[in-house]
């Protein structure tokens, strides 16, 4: 089983997925970073002073009673807070990452009809079997008797 396990684990697909797989979470964090540390920054100054992770709605105050200062606070206090805030900066972050996935399937699609394009198309091989017409069995394209009806067959040329 220990064998079969390792035949799994290296076939190419399975270490290629896994290859995407880390550089995607790796991907995700760069994004995350960029959203929450450098694009909603910005943001928040231009709509008036905001931190968008720290926007949030509490349900039920915790055992110390509201207001609460910051998530972190409400948190520390036992809240039961909807983090609206931090939802925005996944939708952004969604976005981003669905947009850079995008452009990297567009260009690979356009890479592959670029090179279906120039790509010289095979002559198509010769047949190397043919149909006997009296039993309809396959038959070698040099027969010149069918091996399951002993019928006589039309030469093959060449």
């Amino acid at each position: 089983m220990l064998k079969e396990f390792r035949e799994f684990i290296m076939r190419g697909n399975v270490v290629d997925m896994a290859v995407g797989i880390i550089i995607g979470v790796a991907f995700g964090a760069i994004v995350t970073s960029l959203v929450s540390d450098i694009i909603m920054p910005p943001i928040g100054l231009l709509v008036g002073d905001v931190n968008f992770s720290n926007l949030f709605v509490v349900l039920r105050e915790g055992v110390t009673p509201g207001p609460y200062a910051s998530l972190a606070d409400a948190k520390a206090a036992g809240a039961v807070t909807i983090n609206y805030g931090v939802f925005i900066l996944a939708i952004v972050s969604f976005i981003i990452i669905g947009f850079a996935v995008f452009l990297i399937v567009r260009y690979i699609n356009r890479l592959r009809r670029q090179m279906e394009a120039t790509r010289v198309e095979a002559p198509p091989a010769e047949p190397v079997t043919k149909e006997c017409p009296y039993c309809f069995s396959t038959v070698h394209i040099k027969a010149s008797r069918c091996p399951h009806c002993t019928s006589e067959l039309e030469a093959a040329k060449g």
